[in-house]
């Protein structure tokens, strides 16, 4: 039994739902990038989800969440060096703190 489009559907906008609420709550930069990776696999999921069932015969879907795939490996690693030269500097991973990076 293969789960629909409908309940793919509800699986993804719940975990960007999770994920926007993440980064709009936490303080901790670390759960915050945690909560734009969570956003980025909600869209690789819509992706893969609207390949399946639209248009099973191409990839275009598939080459989309490789893509996010590579961005977001770029990403995390810029995220994880600002985040340790933040900790370095301030001993603390709070955003309050990296107001003081920019000057």
């Amino acid at each position: 039994m293969h789960p629909g489009l409908n309940e793919i559907l509800f699986i993804s906008t719940a975990l960007f739902f999770i994920g926007v609420y993440g980064f709009f709550t936490r303080r901790n930069l670390v759960t915050m990038l945690m909560s734009i990776e969570l956003i980025l696999n909600s869209v690789n999921l819509n992706f893969i989800a609207f390949n399946k069932y639209l248009w099973p015969g191409r990839l275009d879907g598939l080459f989309f969440t490789i893509f996010i795939i590579a961005i977001a490996a770029a990403e995390a690693a810029v995220a994880i060096a600002i985040i340790i030269n933040l900790y370095r500097s301030h001993h603390s991973v709070d955003v309050e703190n990296a107001e003081e990076l920019k000057y």
